[in-house]
């Protein structure tokens, strides 16, 4: 459920063979499994989360259970080990990079590439690139003074307090 979640969404059907047959439950423990899948939501998973069950009667009797769960909005999700889990095609693996996870937070919006900061200062800025988008964009002039400018970074949320650029400010007007 968790590698679901951390990718987007999806469905498991209990009471199907991994051939495809459908033997099904039965009925007698289609209650007990719902309530173990309902556990398990909210228990074994960190953050819980909210899936839906449906049971789909099939022949003789037998019931096929179909968990559906939806893509996480509170991304990673961690199983009660701990680990971060991503479904791939037909199967799942653990989340084992720095580069995945940051991509986990990125797409959750938790985590923004365009205000990391960098070890660029402002003498790496682009000035000619820079005053054409300020010319451009905002119909404004490059700034006078180097105070002015490194306030107008900050304005722009391109340089910290310190005048370091911002990752977007390094990718965007980095000589």
């Amino acid at each position: 459920m968790a590698a679901f979640a951390n990718s987007d969404g999806g469905t498991i059907y209990l009471g199907v063979a991994d051939d495809g047959s459908c033997p099904g439950l039965d009925k007698a423990d289609v209650a007990r499994i719902n309530q173990l899948i309902s556990n398990a939501a909210s228990q074994l998973v960190k953050s819980p989360l909210t899936v839906r069950t449906e049971n789909v009667s099939v022949e003789k009797g037998c019931v096929v259970i179909v968990l559906t769960v939806p893509k996480g909005l509170d991304k990673p999700y961690f199983d009660k080990n701990g680990v971060i889990w991503l479904k791939t095609g037909s199967d799942k693996r653990r989340v084992n990079s720095k580069e995945e996870l940051r991509r986990l937070f990125q797409v959750t919006d938790q985590f923004h590439a365009d205000e990391l900061p960098t070890k660029a200062d402002i003498t790496k800025l682009d000035k000619l690139r820079f005053r054409d988008f300020l010319r451009d964009v905002y119909k404004q002039e490059y700034p006078d003074s180097q105070a002015e400018l490194i306030r107008l970074l900050q304005n722009m949320n391109l340089a910290t307090d310190d005048g370091k650029l911002n990752l977007a400010g390094v990718l965007m007007f980095a000589e």
